[in-house]
């Protein structure tokens, strides 16, 4: 196993034998050694191993360390193609939905003008005398007032959000 261990961990780290052996100070053939099982470091130098490698002595040890392979790169490629599948799904639900939504404003705005225009401004015959009618007519004329001059500007720009929100076939 350490054989196996030392050969995995090393070329996942992009190291090569001569590589390796500079930096414990031994010569390329005893890396070579370990790695085909004909001999195995002292204590000190699995220490030092694992001080390069930057692992466990117990993980050079222990069990055997698979090499990263083409199949692992599928599976993260694959995964990713779910998540920007999943991203470009949720993007198209909101674009739809503000669609929705601004067709929905639209049709609101209209319907109030029509309600305004069909009940001609009633509020303009009452009695002003009583305090009661005074506020309800105030805030019936302040209400119809800020949407004559508000209203057309957000049909506008509804109107045109809904041309840019529309889904291109």
């Amino acid at each position: 196993m350490l054989k196996e261990n030392i050969k995995a961990i090393r070329k996942s780290k992009g190291l090569s034998q001569e590589e390796l052996a500079i930096k414990l100070n031994v010569v390329r053939q005893t890396i070579s050694k370990w790695e085909q099982g004909l001999s195995v470091p002292d204590s000190d130098m699995l220490i030092s191993i694992s001080e390069v490698f930057e692992t466990s002595v117990s993980t050079l040890l222990g069990e055997t360390i698979v090499e990263s392979k083409v199949d692992d790169l599928k599976a993260i490629s694959e995964k990713l193609e779910v998540i920007n599948l999943q991203l470009a799904q949720r993007k198209a639900m909101r674009r739809k939905m503000i669609h929705w939504l601004l067709i929905s404003l639209c049709v609101v705005i209209v319907a109030i003008f029509t309600v305004l225009i069909v009940s001609n401004s009633p509020y303009l015959g009452w009695d002003y005398s009583d305090p009661e009618t005074a506020v309800v007519g105030v805030v019936f004329h302040a209400f119809e007032w800020l949407f004559i001059r508000i209203a057309p500007i957000a049909l506008i720009g509804s109107i045109f959000g809904i041309f840019l929100t529309q889904q291109k076939v």
